[in-house]
């Protein structure tokens, strides 16, 4: 099915089939990603390494704070986010990190709707509406957290 012949009574090269597999699923291809929201979280995802490794590259990062605009982070140049839904029309964009307050997330989601973007990873606590064409994937931090101290307080 991969296209990966094995060799009788040694099976598969490792790298081979992995990448094949990667192929297949569709993984192998690099993605963009826009950040909305370049506070703490903001630009601590702008330094995570772990996007790279999965072949994501966050190539725009939004703000409202005036005082952000044209500021760069590990490498990202802060756009004003009334620029957002020109930025994305290209539709090279798929994938959208939301790090925004509550009370901003379900409008900045909004506003990735008109673009091309087919995926929002949410750090807010909202649970977004968003389109049917739409992924939301929502992180909360604080579950895995809660869930290790009940592991270690119940030892």
């Amino acid at each position: 099915m991969t296209g990966v012949i094995g060799k009788p009574r040694l099976g598969y090269d490792t790298k081979e089939i992995s990448a094949a597999i990667l192929k297949a699923l569709g993984w192998d291809k690099p993605s963009q990603a826009a950040l909305v929201g370049v506070g703490h979280l903001g630009r601590a995802l702008l330094g995570y390494t772990g996007f790279a490794e999965q072949k994501i590259t966050v190539s725009y990062a939004f703000d409202a704070d005036p005082a952000k605009i044209g500021e760069v982070v590990s490498g990202v140049e802060i756009l004003d986010i009334a620029k957002l839904e020109d930025r994305l029309a290209d539709g090279s964009t798929k994938l959208a990190i939301l790090a925004v307050p509550d009370s901003a997330a379900q409008q900045c989601a909004d506003a990735l709707a008109k673009t091309p973007i087919k995926g929002i990873l949410n750090f807010s606590h909202v649970l977004l509406t968003v389109p049917k064409h739409i992924r939301a994937q929502n992180v909360d931090l604080a579950q895995p957290l809660a869930l290790l101290s009940h592991q270690i307080l119940s030892d």
